[in-house]
């Protein structure tokens, strides 16, 4: 491993909060698209399947920031376990109805239910941002590791979970991201040591942290690029289909996801200077751009082509969205932050998985990847107007670190409150 990713495993606990967040992850790459594989299996209809995944992105958007503002006041502990066992049994009420040939309502009902999924990937990037000062040459290392492990995620989730579902039964998909989940945030929330200190409600800010402008410009672009990645999912499956290869669409998607890996593998390394709004519209403008290709091609060979070279503008993207949070959301509201962008990132992608579904049922597979291309063009257009605000200085944030030891001196006094 290459020194600068070396160091930051120097912290005691790091290797296990983010071998823990690497399973609790793994439902955010298996869930949606397993959904869609196992729907279009068993009724054949691209639209409902579609509608499915939305509904239960949509879900998630409106519930996920509720859930993390409740870590950010009470602790991951307390939290994320009843929450993630919510979202499992509406996991498994699906399952059973979609095998009973339950009515479509009942469908929706558990998909709407297993929204309130906890963001695991935003309560892994705090516990970094907890170890790390703002801004640090260690943090960038960090969020850079975890987009790695992001993309770990979406190369492996879409191979499993259309795999299972193709070969073994149509649920298997959903049923193991659901097993997946339940892991990786009971393991993650077992490790007590490096739990981010929690902020009751007389020690932050009462209102939401989607009050920040910076926040609202991230969280509106992410919108765009979500319908950009939920499209590319739905369409690349029904284009596997129609050349007579669907298990193919999980090699498709893991080629994307690699192209985003090595990317951020590299960009982990840089040390990089300069504003960091600019290289973040410069990335956001770049997943546009790849997004034109894929118009263009015929076969599976060029697909994996253009998806590999478009997923080289994902991860170092996502690292620097993520560092922009970090430096224009006050401590007490991280958490909660780092989820409104990944909130933004799943109402764009339920809109991208319910247009590319309709897209795909109207016009065809290869017709359909215009669907994406729009989403690009319009990210871009959003984050033209709006890069202006992640310019300028961050502001004075509550809390701000000091050398670390408040990060212990408050485990200590929450540990106590506990007792």
């Amino acid at each position: 491993m290459p020194s600068p990713y070396r160091a930051i495993f120097a912290t005691p606990g790091s290797k296990s909060f983010t071998a823990a967040g690497l399973f609790g992850r793994m439902p955010l790459a298996m869930m949606g698209i397993g959904i869609v594989t196992m729907v279009s299996q068993i009724t054949g209809r691209y639209g409902l399947a579609g509608a499915l995944s939305a509904t239960m992105a949509l879900s998630a958007a409106v519930l996920g920031p509720q859930v993390s503002r409740l870590v950010d006041r009470h602790g991951q502990v307390r939290v994320l376990r009843p929450a993630t066992l919510v979202a499992v049994a509406a996991v498994a009420g699906l399952l059973v109805c979609v095998q009973q040939s339950a009515p479509n309502w009942t469908l929706f009902v558990f998909t709407a239910a297993a929204g309130c999924v906890p963001s695991v990937g935003s309560m892994v990037r705090a516990r970094w941002a907890a170890v790390y000062p703002g801004g640090s040459r260690e943090l960038h290392t960090a969020y850079s590791w975890e987009s790695i492990v992001d993309e770990m995620c979406f190369i492996c989730g879409p191979i499993i979970s259309i795999g299972l579902s193709t070969a073994w039964f149509p649920e298997a998909g959903p049923l193991l991201a659901a097993v997946f989940l339940l892991i990786g945030v009971f393991w993650l929330t077992s490790q007590r040591a490096t739990e981010p200190v929690p902020h009751p409600r007389g020690e932050s800010r009462s209102s939401s942290a989607l009050r920040s402008r910076p926040l609202q410009v991230l969280a509106v672009t992410f919108a765009a690029t979500g319908a950009l990645f939920g499209a590319v999912d739905v369409v690349t499956v029904a284009f596997a289909e129609e050349q007579g290869h669907k298990a193919a669409a999980s090699l498709m998607l893991a080629v994307y996801a690699l192209g985003s890996c090595l990317a951020g593998l590299v960009f982990g390394l840089l040390h990089l200077k300069g504003p960091a709004g600019r290289r973040w519209l410069v990335g956001v403008c770049a997943m546009a751009v790849s997004m034109i290709p894929l118009q263009l091609v015929g076969n599976l060979t060029l697909l994996a082509v253009a998806l590999f070279v478009a997923g080289m503008a994902i991860a170092p993207t996502m690292v620097t969205t993520m560092a922009l949070v970090e430096a224009h959301v006050p401590r007490s509201q991280l958490t909660e932050g780092m989820t409104w962008v990944s909130t933004g990132l799943a109402v764009g992608i339920a809109l991208g998985f319910s247009a590319g579904g309709w897209a795909v049922d109207a016009f065809g597979a290869e017709t359909a990847y215009a669907v994406p291309g729009i989403a690009g063009a319009l990210a871009a257009v959003v984050a033209f107007l709006g890069h202006r605000r992640l310019s300028g200085p961050a502001p004075t944030r509550e809390g701000q670190r000091g050398d670390g030891r408040d990060q212990v001196d408050g485990h200590e006094k929450h540990d106590a409150d506990m007792a």
